[in-house]
Order: C-alpha cells, then structure tokens, then sequence
C-alpha cells in the first residue's frame, strides 16, 4: 500500500495482527464487526464496550482506525432478524466510543448492497423497498444525527453479468458510448457507477435524507469468470478499475451532486484463493498473493523476491495467508 501510496483501506474484521501490522504506516483503516456479532452486541451495552476494548483502542493512536463498518449487507438481505438488531447494535458500538473518548476519531457505519431499493433506473427513480424502509429510515436518523454517509456496494460488473442483453458493456466500463437520459432530471450519465451513486441520492432524498453523503464501499470487477461470466476477463477488470480511477482522481462529483466529490473503495486488494462460490468471487484482486499486481492501472506492485518473506513470516504459505488475513481487504483511490 505505501509503494502504491494508498493510504486508505477497509477490512471486514478486525484481526489483531493486521491492525498491529499497520502502526505507524499512516494508512487509515476502516474495521469491520461481523454480522455473526450483531445479535449479541444487540442486546448488550457491556458487549459492546469489551468488544470496542479488545478491538479498537489497544491499537489507537498508532493505527488509524478512522472507521467500523458494523455488519455488512444486512438491510434487504436474507436473514430478517438481523434488520431487527442492526440499529441497536449500531449505537452499542458508537455508545462504547463515545465513554472511551474515540467518537470524534472513529465514525460507526454500515454499508448496504443493491438490494436496498426497490428501483434505481433511471436513477431520479432511486427509492428503498418498502420492506426496507421501516429499519432503514431509523437508521438514516442516527447517522445523520451522529454525522455518518451512506455506504454502498456498488458493482457495474454484477449489473452487467445479470443482463447483458440490455445493459452495454462500454457503460458499464467507463467506455464511450451513448449513455443514458434521465428525462425527471434531464441529466445524461455516460457510467453506471455514478448512475447508481445517484440512485443512492434520489432514494436519501425522498426517504427525508437529501443532505446526506454517499461513499461507495465496495466497487470492482473480476478478472476471471465461469462461463456464465464473459465479462470476467483480464482487460475488463483493468478496464473498469484504470478507468474508475482516473474518474476518481478529477476528484469532481455525479451528475445530480456535482459538487460532491465521489469516494470509492476498490474491492479487493489481493485474490482470495479460499472464497466459495462463482470463479469470479476468487479474481477481485489488484494484487495477486506474492504482492505482484494482477493487472497495471498504475499501482506498484512488490516483486516476488521481496514480499514472499513478508507472506511466509509465520510458516504460511503465501496464499494461505493472504486469504485467511488479508482477505476481503479493500482500498480507497482518493484519500478523504
């Protein structure tokens, strides 16, 4: 990360020795509380205090954590219990830094998928389901009370694989082509990515939230797919992230909130070997497990000679060890 001069990037636990790993780095990092905790953390405040104990503040100030994501994906996924409990857990967490004295240094947030709305095309049309909007709209109200965005996982390559038929690739890739019209708004969009931050936009704005930030949590593309995946390749994946991030660099905002500059977190920093599921869910990665870069969009990528030492420091193999402790790590282009 620091020959790549990254200098943000989120995980989704918070394994001790990647936090220590990062002292000193000046790297922010964002954590994450599992949604295996949520009940728990729920239903109890002392839970809560031992977990932030345990997992944030042995290790501030020398790492940065500047963030906890408190479960992933919750809202509108397929465990219904866990909407129930989200909020609560929510202000548990933020409640336990608000006694240590780290709130004003860690944001609590959750970030969403997709599943979330009801519609997003065109994007003036953005709304939250209606089975979404009674944790949602509660949830919106403490974060804009304690001053948090809105995180979304946003992904144009799982759009396009879902519908190749009517969504154009070169859309989806940051390529020219004609783009589409949203005649409510009258603005074009020649991208998905900033179409859907801006269904994000349209659906804060009528569920009462329209002064709220979207931050993209999640967006790539994989490099490698089953056969049902035709647009996992090598170039498209370079494609989409050479291009995402050149976009990111202008530092500008989306059509609908042009002054707002997008954030985006880039899934993933390295291939995940021991992911189940779909081929593609394996080749996310910037990075391949010896610390060489999978594809050039301008990062530095470590030559195998110097970073296998790093990989194998506790007698795991390279991959092993990527994926059991680096797994799902994920890197923000333009710093905050």
């Amino acid at each position: 990360m620091k020959a790549s001069k990254i200098m943000n990037t989120r995980i989704f636990d918070a394994d001790h020795e990647v936090l220590t790993a990062f002292k000193g780095s000046g790297i922010e990092i964002m954590i994450g509380l599992g949604n295996e905790f949520l009940r728990d953390i729920s239903v109890n405040e002392d839970r809560a205090m031992d977990w932030v104990k345990e997992n944030v503040e042995p290790f501030v100030p020398g790492t940065k954590i500047v963030g906890i994501a408190v479960g992933n994906e919750i809202l509108g996924g397929g465990d219904q219990q866990l909407w129930e409990v989200l909020l609560p857990a929510v202000k548990n967490i933020h409640t336990a830094l608000v006694r240590l004295r780290l709130s004003d240094k860690v944001q609590v947030s959750s970030p969403h998928s997709a599943a979330v709305f009801a519609t997003s095309y065109p994007p003036s049309a953005g709304t939250f389901k209606e089975s979404v909007v009674p944790y949602m709209k509660p949830l919106l109200e403490f974060f804009d009370e304690i001053k948090s965005p809105f995180y979304i996982n946003t992904y144009p390559f799982l759009a396009y694989i879902s519908d190749p038929e009517h969504i154009d690739l070169n859309y989806a890739l940051f390529k020219k082509n004609p783009g589409i019209y949203d005649e409510k708004t009258k603005l074009h969009y020649d991208n998905m990515f900033e179409a859907q931050i801006d269904a994000s936009y349209a659906a804060l704005e009528k569920a009462g939230f329209e002064k709220m930030e979207v931050i993209v949590s999640e967006t790539g593309w994989a490099s490698r797919g089953d056969p049902n995946e035709a647009a996992a390749t090598m170039t498209n994946a370079q494609t989409y992230n050479m291009n995402l991030r050149k976009r990111l660099l202008k530092k500008k905002g989306t059509p609908y909130r042009p002054k707002q500059v997008v954030k985006a977190y880039v899934f993933a920093m390295f291939n995940e070997n021991l992911k189940p599921g779909p081929t593609s869910e394996r080749n996310f990665g910037l990075f391949k497990a010896d610390g060489s870069t999978s594809y050039n969009i301008g990062f530095t990528g470590l030559v195998p000679s110097s970073s296998m030492p790093v990989f194998i420091s506790k007698g795991i193999g390279s991959i092993q060890l990527v994926c059991t402790i680096f797994s799902a790590v994920l890197v923000l282009i333009v710093s905050t």
